[in-house]
């Protein structure tokens, strides 16, 4: 019997490499085996993003070129999944005819019967169909050989509906997994090797509203703390108004959760975080970081701002720049607003120029990055614990691992060295990564 090939380009955040793992687990199961050549698959799924106009745009130019592998090979089976998927249904046929199936976020774990219709030919496939209970975020994935680091979702979908933001509407209401499912997930992890878990969901601090358990997340943390063989633990992403003192403790009382959180503020004005329906103020999450820091002296806090959100006038981005300056973040993603259709925002007035957007990025990145440079120079000489991920991208002969604030250390050592954890002494700190020699214990 001939191996079938599955390549998969996954474009956009954490959750969706995982539902990519997730796709391809269930695709084992039917004969498919992945692989990085993309001429050599039999199936070719994109897994979608749909948050920024920008990956949409990325997508679409991806199934362009698809369209000529296609053409060569007129069996090839092409699927698009994800938020964009949910997003246009069929509307994606009328845009690239060569494509074969499209799957929404709630029905992964109906990609094997999708893709076995679609090679008998049965016609143009979709489904983006809501379901009450989502069987997908239960699918195992086994982790790659050698693999020391895993991905859970705990949870999937928002309730917030801040205004500029698609995801309640492309991933559906929030559904928490069951905790007993959760550790049972992770205890299978770690007869594979796996010694570090993500806890993934689009606001993780609300798990477990919308289950039976009373256990909510700072609970799922601790029980998670006792399983053997974890050795660190870390979330994302989190809602600044559902961060609770009791979650902020844990960061003191659990051992295994890594001095890292991923925090998005969004905004320094208040007013815009109130077009934006975020439901906290500025003063709130300051209080929450500075809560976080005397708790963890040591804590590595990232965020998320978006700059020229509708009727952001200078003083608010002003605001946006001042917050910055006070808090200091470890690094920050931004991005300049992109108008989502179905959203809140896109009804409202005041809209930016999109090189007056440019503007206030290219000058919020450049004073982010000083202070990230300045974060890490700081760590200059200090003793940090890694987990050995494997080799380093920019050298052959270095070995790279993540410090417990989330950095990335490169540093000489032997490859028996790779999935264990070790000390390192920083020896030099750059914008994006430090360097590390090894203390010999």
């Amino acid at each position: 019997m001939k191996n079938k090939y599955l390549y998969i380009e996954t474009f956009g955040c954490q959750m969706n490499v995982h539902d990519s793992e997730q796709m391809a687990a269930l695709l084992a199961d039917i004969g498919y085996k992945t692989t990085d050549n993309k001429k050599l698959a039999d199936l070719i799924l994109l897994n979608t993003c749909s948050i920024r106009e920008k990956a949409a745009q990325k997508v679409f130019s991806e199934l362009g070129r698809l369209t000529k592998l296609k053409e060569v090979n007129p069996a090839l089976i092409i699927g698009v999944g994800g938020c964009l998927a949910q997003h246009l249904g069929d509307r994606i046929f009328k845009r690239v005819a060569q494509v074969d199936l499209v799957f929404g976020t709630h029905n992964i774990h109906r990609l094997p019967e999708m893709v076995a219709s679609a090679q008998k030919k049965r016609g143009k496939i979709t489904n983006v169909d809501f379901h009450k209970s989502l069987k997908s975020i239960g699918v195992f994935a086994p982790p790659e050989k050698g693999a020391v680091s895993a991905f859970v979702t705990i949870m999937q979908g928002c309730n917030n509906f801040c205004a500029y933001c698609v995801v309640p509407f492309l991933r559906g209401r929030e559904m928490s997994r069951m905790p007993e499912d959760i550790i049972e997930e992770i205890k299978k992890l770690v007869d594979c090797g796996i010694q570090e878990v993500t806890l993934l969901g689009q606001n993780v601090n609300s798990y477990g509203k919308n289950t039976n358990s009373e256990m909510n997340f700072a609970g799922l943390i601790k029980r998670i703390g006792k399983i053997s063989g974890i050795k660190r633990i870390r979330f994302t992403t989190s809602h600044p108004r559902d961060l609770s003192e009791e979650l902020i403790d844990c960061f003191a009382q659990e051992e295994k959760l890594c001095e890292h959180i991923h925090l998005p503020v969004q905004s320094g004005s208040n007013r815009i975080l109130t077009l934006m329906n975020r439901g906290y103020t500025v003063e709130e999450y300051r209080a929450k970081v500075d809560h976080l820091r005397r708790v963890c002296q040591r804590i590595s806090i990232t965020s998320d701002i978006i700059v020229g959100f509708p009727q952001e006038t200078q003083n608010d981005y002003q605001e946006t720049i001042d917050m910055m300056e006070k808090i200091r973040f470890d690094s920050l993603f931004s991005f300049k607003y992109s108008e989502r259709k179905g959203t809140a925002a896109q009804k409202f007035t005041g809209k930016i120029e999109e090189c007056e957007k440019l503007r206030r990025l290219k000058q919020l990145q450049a004073l982010q990055d000083k202070y990230t440079l300045e974060k890490n120079t700081a760590l200059e000489g200090s003793r940090q614990e890694l987990l050995v991920e494997g080799k380093s991208k920019n050298l052959e002969s270095d070995l790279t691992g993540r410090a417990r604030s989330w950095k990335i250390v490169n540093f000489k050592g032997k490859q028996n060295l790779i999935g264990e954890l070790v000390n390192v002494k920083i020896s030099k700190a750059y914008l994006h990564s430090l360097r590390g020699e090894i203390i010999e214990n």
